[in-house]
């Protein structure tokens, strides 16, 4: 069966022309203009995924994603303000598992939504498979601990909530220790399905990485840059 994507704004615009998008890529789509409806119909019948505006009046996507969280789970995307940090912070601590900024890409939007699932469709799965260590069995590097299964990741023992797209990332980095990775190797882990995306991107993410890493040791210095070739992760 079709994947089913709830969409979540008062600007009915965005609903519109997102909502064709995606059926366009073969998925099933339910818009909501209004929270409080969305919030009853989302608890009542849950999506495979929801993509919720953080901005809107009445109840704001950051109350709406606490409140389902009360009573249900499933992926959920945030589409916030420009550079608004706070809202990204907020959102991943309530369980929001990735987010865009606006204005966005409709097709940087579908790739997201795509890995999310992919994501989801993989945990799933592993979560079924017989426990015999094949892959995707937690990986450590040093004092980085990622779990793929439960997309949990740990620095020193201590949590740190990342994005799937950052996962993906420091993830690609992280196999290899000590290897360079071009922006385009990134880009090619990060998003799978042929999207555009440009070095300042990349570049994004990493320093979101960082900033999140730092937040838990402030003398993290683990992913390195070497200027006009790439980043590599460093296990010592």
């Amino acid at each position: 069966m079709a994947a089913t994507i709830a969409l979540v704004d008062d600007d009915k615009n965005i609903l519109a022309s997102v909502s064709i998008a995606i059926q366009a890529e073969g998925y099933v789509t339910r818009i909501y203009s209004d929270p409080q409806a969305a919030l009853d119909a989302l608890v009542e019948t849950p999506p495979d995924l929801a993509v919720l505006d953080v901005k809107m009046p009445g109840m704001d996507g950051l109350e709406l994603l606490r409140r389902i969280r009360e009573k249900r789970e499933f992926p959920v995307i945030f589409l916030t303000s420009k550079d608004d940090e706070l809202d990204e912070a907020l959102g991943l601590a309530m369980g929001a598992d990735d987010y865009i900024t606006k204005p966005f890409s409709q097709r940087l939007l579908l790739a997201r939504i795509k890995a999310i699932l992919r994501r989801v469709d993989y945990m799933q799965r592993a979560a079924e498979a017989p426990d015999d260590g094949a892959a995707g069995e937690p990986m450590e590097r040093g004092d980085l601990a990622m779990d793929e299964a439960r997309h949990e990741v740990r620095w020193k023992n201590q949590p740190v909530s990342l994005t799937v797209t950052e996962f993906l990332i420091l993830q690609t980095l992280a196999t290899r220790p000590g290897l360079v990775k071009t922006r385009s190797q990134l880009m090619d882990a990060a998003y799978q399905d042929d999207v555009y995306v440009d070095d300042r991107t990349i570049d994004s993410h990493i320093k979101r990485l960082r900033r999140k890493f730092r937040e838990v040791d402030p003398s993290f210095e683990a992913i390195d840059t070497l200027y006009g070739a790439g980043y590599r992760f460093s296990a010592e």
